[in-house]
């Protein structure tokens, strides 16, 4: 096995893109990546989505945007593991670079999603749910959560406005993100005032669906100076997965696929929670902030949400996350968002984030989920 570096990063500004096709948007990203990269010509490209087919009707997603990007004759496929698309291609990526079979690869997130009236797109995202057991019940994405974010105030005591720091600190690190959809704070009081969803979810709660496209190019490390003189090493990639359904799982409040993706992670890089300088949360919704810290080994069991009252998930905390602004702020184009991370965790590690960089970063950790936990794809990166 080689050791694996990303020599290139690429990104488009996340937002609803009506005027840019879905090829389009990969292309602008995959395009930047080379640029970044210096390089010319890849062997393989991964494409990390979701919904294509069904938004767009557009399947065949790599040699889609391998043709569009006058790279006809590579292998190219698409990579599918719901909103845990992105950081999956990765993975695939990543064994193909690691196993020798290519030298350059690029990976690429991509979604669109504005073009459609919204029930359209809430129904599209149920299809990563329990289709017999969940979706066909009439739950949503935001159903779902929402029983989960009950649940866990009941089991641990808290209240609703003790969430509410996730989404004040993903607002102020968008702010100095210019590639995020929302540039606005938001206030406590704005976030107990904001629009109900589903109790207790309400519209700050929650991600806003978005198009964009995020992309990478690996390398092996032997060579990866040879193009940058800031490469970023993969120290770990890993997924794991848990039931569709909710339901089904041992402990609807214990995301298990999310604790057993961070410790195959944390056992191929060498390393533990304590040495992640930095951990890029799938903030879906905040609920799911709270439970990924936990699965990940930041918090004991019901004390993820404490992290966030006690301020400890700034720039400057204990752990920083959501440090562009997450999924919350920056967007959540669903099948790119693991990309996006990817992408994030890589300029803190080159110091490349600005305003909002983490002092001293060497380790970062991105966690993708599909779904409400049933697939996680936990990711970690090193400064070389």
């Amino acid at each position: 096995m080689r050791d694996v570096s990303i020599i290139g990063i690429g990104q488009t500004p996340v937002g609803e893109h009506w005027d840019k096709s879905l090829r389009e948007l990969g292309f602008r990203a995959l395009h930047a990546a080379m640029k970044d990269a210096g390089v010319e010509r890849i062997d393989a490209l991964y494409v990390g989505n979701m919904l294509s087919g069904e938004l767009t009707a557009q399947e065949h997603l790599g040699a889609l945007i391998a043709d569009f990007a006058g790279l006809r004759g590579i292998e190219a496929i698409k990579v599918e593991a719901a909103c845990g698309s992105g950081a999956a291609a990765l993975r695939v990526g990543y064994m193909a670079v690691a196993g020798g079979l290519h030298d350059f690869v690029a990976c690429i997130g991509v979604e669109k999603m504005t073009d459609q009236q919204s029930g359209t797109v809430t129904s599209a995202l149920a299809t990563a749910a329990d289709a017999d057991y969940e979706a066909l019940q009439g739950l949503s994405f935001v159903s779902i959560n929402a029983l989960l974010m009950r649940r866990y105030m009941h089991e641990y005591g808290y209240k609703k406005e003790d969430f509410a720091n996730f989404a004040i600190t993903a607002h102020a690190n968008a702010m100095n993100n210019p590639y995020a959809m929302f540039h606005s704070p938001i206030t406590a009081r704005q976030f107990a005032e904001a629009k109900p969803i589903a109790d207790p979810i309400n519209l700050l709660d929650s991600s806003p669906i978005a198009d964009g496209a995020a992309c990478v190019i690996l390398a092996p490390t032997a060579i990866a100076k040879e193009f940058t003189h800031k490469p970023v090493r993969v120290k770990a990639t890993a997924i794991a997965t848990d039931t569709l359904a909710v339901h089904d799982r041992r402990d609807p409040l214990y995301l298990e696929g999310g604790a057993i993706s961070a410790q195959k992670a944390y056992a191929m890089a060498g390393v533990g929670p304590a040495d992640i300088d930095l951990f890029e949360v799938h903030d879906a919704f905040t609920i799911m902030s709270a439970l990924s810290l936990e699965a990940a080994g930041f918090a004991p069991r019901g004390q993820g949400v404490r992290l966030a009252m006690e301020g400890e998930i700034g720039l400057s905390g204990r752990i920083p996350i959501t440090t562009m602004g997450g999924l919350k702020a920056r967007g959540h184009p669903v099948g790119a968002t693991g990309m996006y991370q990817i992408v994030e965790v890589a300029e803190q590690l080159r110091e490349e984030a600005g305003a909002n960089q983490v002092q001293n970063a060497r380790l970062g950790m991105a966690q993708n989920i599909g779904g409400s936990g049933a697939t996680v794809v936990t990711t970690i990166l090193e400064r070389i």
